[in-house]
């Protein structure tokens, strides 16, 4: 039985004594979880080592990470840097990063393989730009990233492995992508998974929806038998809202 999870990025928000004050509310919140979704949350790296004291229930995640394990890599941060502050998870390749900072699918297996490699679990994301969709070429772009992406992983490091679909045209645009187009990928993806893997792997994998995910959405959203929870970005930045998106699988 694969893991439900509602993941929140918080970007580059919050200072630390705001970062502190939503992490211990958004930790008080979990005694009102009434559904079994893990919780987990991304703040910005300034935060981790702080975050992790007032967390327990909820899980720690970082943002990004290094593909270097160490060394002369000026403003670099290391899965080792991460692990010591208390992270358990890393998210990888999200929409922004490729965008912005032009990480390319290569570089992302990359990080991949040393997160594994640490012992940490990747939140690895994919996802198609709206022309991208328009051309009817959005399958293929998935099938890109997903492939190099998890290149050269086992079966077995695919059980720590958590697939986020963004669809870009949907982060932080206030559209989302409907339950049918949501569930239409996240089944594309993981029939992708079972042929670069196996139907178990395909089964096992916890596949994520990342756009635009809110309250008064996730409901439906999550009802598809494909999506197993959501990486949220601007509701994680309010801990009632937050609750209220996992809450949605009760």
């Amino acid at each position: 039985m694969r893991r439900k999870i509602v993941a929140g990025n918080w970007k580059m928000n919050t200072q630390l004594h705001e970062g502190l004050e939503l992490a211990r509310a958004v930790e008080a919140s979990s005694g009102e979880k009434t559904s079994d979704a893990l919780m987990i949350i991304a703040p910005p790296f300034t935060h981790l080592a702080k975050v992790s004291e007032v967390i327990s229930e909820v899980k720690l995640a970082a943002q990004n990470c290094s593909t270097e394990e160490s060394g002369a890599y000026t403003g670099e941060i290391s899965p080792d840097m991460l692990k010591s502050a208390g992270v358990e998870y890393v998210i990888i390749g999200h929409s922004e990063r490729r965008s912005y900072y032009h990480e390319d699918n290569e570089m992302l297996n990359r990080k991949v393989q040393l997160v594994l490699s640490k012992g940490l679990s990747p939140i690895f994301c994919c996802g198609e730009l709206l022309e991208e969709r328009e051309a009817g070429k959005h399958f293929d772009v998935i099938r890109e990233q997903i492939s190099v992406g998890l290149k050269g992983l086992s079966s077995s490091d695919m059980k720590n492995v958590i697939v986020a679909y963004e669809p870009v045209w949907a982060i932080g645009t206030g559209v989302t992508a409907s339950p049918e187009q949501a569930q239409e990928m996240h089944k594309y993806i993981r029939d992708l998974l079972a042929g670069l893997f196996d139907a178990q792997v395909a089964d096992d994998t916890t596949l994520l929806y990342g756009g635009s995910c809110k309250p008064s959405n996730a409901e439906e959203l999550f009802a598809n038998p494909d999506v197993d929870g959501g990486l949220i970005g601007g509701a994680s930045l309010k801990a009632d809202d937050f609750i209220r998106i996992v809450n949605a699988y009760a």
